[in-house]
């Protein structure tokens, strides 16, 4: 094939990748091998032009030592991410042909390392397990501005799953930072924010670090297992029995995902049954009846109850738990 050739054909696929599924059907005749290098190459072009910008507004390449790079303030991926056998083939890469694109650093004053990461986390982790320095575009940046440069990069990528992005917004709302600044790391709306935010927040961090990023897992399968989450008696329970079996903990985060999302849509035969059930007797008239079950403990009034009685009842609880508390205090 000459490179005139080679030229067009990677055109049409990097094409193809700017009509995706979200804009348009994808030829089914292009090699998935194919496609994967057009990506490849089109994050390649991406960040250059990001560091070109990134140059022409004052920063400078340097090289620095890896150790002397302190990490992120909010990391953006799953610590796995950076494990030797996830940045493999970047690794051999870098080894044959060098860092071809710089990372983004900010200087820090008054800190033991004088530098912090902002983005390129991946090629920072390969430099240091090769043993070489790590090029970097050295900027004076505000907190501010360092989160929203290291969401922009990410977005140009635009490979991080749906669950990282949900973290990493509320990551970015626990460390204090406003809603306008975490729409521009994600380059979204704020409505979009808060979903990710009031997901990420839902669902125990134990429960999806050890799920894991589940790239093939989009927005609308993340919701349905957040309501699944919600709505199970014992949530917690059965996401830790479905990733205790050895063949799910051993398998990709995707599988990880879908057998706990399975455990959670099972019905639990124990969910409703009670567990213990008293009467409320009062000279004789039973007034209805206390019950605890797994969901949590019901009062309920027989309907031969006056409303009013109802009423008076409610409004004692107040002072009945003042009572309550007192007495267990003493």
């Amino acid at each position: 094939m000459s490179r005139k050739d080679s030229k067009g054909l990677f055109a049409n696929v990097l094409g193809q990748l700017d009509n995706g599924p979200d804009r348009g059907a994808v030829q089914r005749s292009t090699s998935p091998h194919l496609m994967k290098v057009a990506a490849g190459v089109r994050h390649i072009q991406e960040r250059s032009e990001l560091a070109e910008r990134l140059l022409k507004d004052g920063g400078q390449v340097i090289e620095i030592e890896p150790d002397d790079i302190l990490e992120s303030a909010i990391p953006d991926r799953f610590a796995s991410a950076y494990d030797a056998e996830n940045i493999a083939e970047l690794m051999q890469s870098m080894r044959e042909h060098g860092q071809s694109t710089p990372g983004l650093v900010r200087s820090l004053a008054g800190e033991a390392k004088a530098f912090q990461i902002v983005f390129g986390r991946r090629r920072l982790a390969a430099a240091k397990l090769l043993g070489i320095k790590f090029k970097a575009i050295a900027r004076d940046l505000s907190d501010e501005d360092a989160i929203v440069l290291q969401g922009e990069e990410n977005s140009n990528r635009n490979d991080l799953s749906f669950i990282e992005r949900c973290l990493f917004a509320q990551s970015q709302e626990v460390a204090g930072y406003g809603r306008d600044i975490i729409c521009k790391s994600l380059s979204t709306g704020k409505s979009h924010v808060s979903e990710m935010i009031r997901l990420a927040t839902a669902l125990p961090r134990e429960i999806v670090q050890d799920i894991g990023p589940a790239p093939e897992v989009g927005r609308r399968r993340w919701v349905d297992f957040e309501t699944k989450w919600s709505a199970h008696a014992a949530p917690l329970e059965a996401a830790k029995n479905a990733l205790s079996n050895d063949e799910v903990r051993n398998g990709d985060s995707n599988v990880r995902f879908a057998s706990v999302l399975e455990a959670l849509s099972r019905e639990r035969e124990l969910s409703h049954v009670t567990v213990d059930a008293g009467e409320l007797v009062s000279h004789g008239l039973m007034l209805g009846k206390v019950s605890h079950g797994k969901s949590g403990s019901k009062l309920v009034f027989n309907k031969s109850v006056p409303s009013g009685f109802v009423d008076f009842v409610a409004k004692q609880i107040e002072s009945l738990h003042d009572q309550f508390m007192q007495q267990s205090s003493q």
